[in-house]
C-alpha cells in the first residue's frame, strides 16, 4: 500500500479531516482536474440512475459532498425526494441551501430497508473504509427495482496512456493541490486512492456479488472513470448468488 494511504482503522477520521480542509475548493480543482467534464460525468449518473419505467419518487446521494450530484438528480428529477448526506460536516457547509441534506456515515446509513428508488455517489466509494460493507448498506435502503449508480475513478486507461495518467496524478494533481487548494497531503492522497482502487470489472463484480442484476459498466474520459450500475431485482438472492 501507497505511504500516501491511510490505514483501514485511520481512513475513516483522516478521510473526513482531509475533505473539510479543502471543502472550500474542492469544486474548483474538480473542474480544474477533468478539464471541465465532472459536470456531464453527474448527468451521465442521472440519465442511468432514472432510466426507468416507473419515475423515481426518492433518491439518495451517498457521500455527496458540496451537494453537486443531489443538485442534478434534482434538476432531473424535480418531483423526487433527492436526500444527500455525507460524514464531513466541511463538505454539508458549502453545499447550496434548499438541498435536504443530512450527516450520515455511509456504512450505516440511517434510513429504512428499500426507502429509495435510486441510489447514486460519485468519487465516493473508493474512500470508504470497507467498500463492500457500503455497498451493501446502499442496497438495503435501495427498493426491489431501484438502480444503484457508481461515478469513479479508475486505475487509469489501459495501454500506453496508464503511465501518462499515472504522471498526471502523482506529479501533477499534488502540485495543483498546493497552489489551488493549499493543501499538497490532500491531493497526494486522492490520486494514490485512485490508482489502488477496484477496475470497474472489479466493482461491478461486487455489485454483483450484493445481489444487483443488469450491471453495466460505462467508461468515460478514455476509461479514466466509470459509470457502473445495477439494478434490485424484486427477489434479492443471498449475496454471492445468482437471481
Amino acid at each position: 500500500m501507497s505511504a500516501a494511504l491511510p490505514t483501514v482503522a485511520d481512513k475513516p477520521r483522516y478521510v473526513a479531516a482531509m475533505f473539510g480542509r479543502i471543502a472550500a475548493r474542492y469544486d474548483l480543482m474538480n473542474t480544474i482536474m477533468t478539464a471541465g467534464q465532472d459536470g456531464a460525468w453527474r448527468r451521465v449518473v442521472a440519465e442511468t440512475a432514472l432510466a426507468s419505467p416507473h419515475p423515481a419518487t426518492a433518491v439518495l446521494d451517498v457521500g455527496t459532498g458540496t451537494g453537486k450530484l443531489a443538485q442534478v438528480m434534482l434538476e432531473a428529477a424535480p418531483a423526487a425526494r433527492v436526500v444527500g448526506v455525507d460524514f464531513t460536516y466541511g463538505m454539508l457547509r458549502v453545499a447550496p441551501r434548499g438541498l435536504r441534506l443530512a450527516a450520515a456515515d455511509a456504512l450505516r446509513l440511517p434510513f429504512s430497508d428499500g426507502e429509495f428508488d435510486a441510489i447514486v455517489s460519485a468519487f465516493v466509494v473508493r474512500n470508504l473504509a470497507d467498500v463492500p460493507r457500503g455497498v451493501m448498506e446502499q442496497v438495503r435502503v435501495l427498493r426491489p427495482g431501484g438502480r444503484l449508480v457508481v461515478l469513479e475513478t479508475t486505475p487509469g486507461p489501459p495501454g500506453v496512456l496508464r503511465p501518462l495518467y499515472r504522471m498526471f496524478f502523482r506529479r501533477v494533481a499534488p502540485l495543483l493541490g498546493r497552489l489551488i487548494a493549499g493543501d499538497g497531503t490532500a491531493y497526494t492522497y486522492l490520486p494514490e486512492s485512485t490508482l489502488a482502487f477496484l477496475e470497474p470489472a472489479r466493482l461491478a463484480d461486487l455489485l454483483r456479488q450484493q445481489g444487483l442484476v443488469d450491471v453495466t459498466i460505462r467508461r468515460l474520459a478514455l476509461g479514466c472513470v466509470a459509470v457502473v450500475s445495477g439494478r434490485k431485482p424484486a427477489i434479492l438472492p443471498a449475496p454471492g448468488g445468482t437471481p
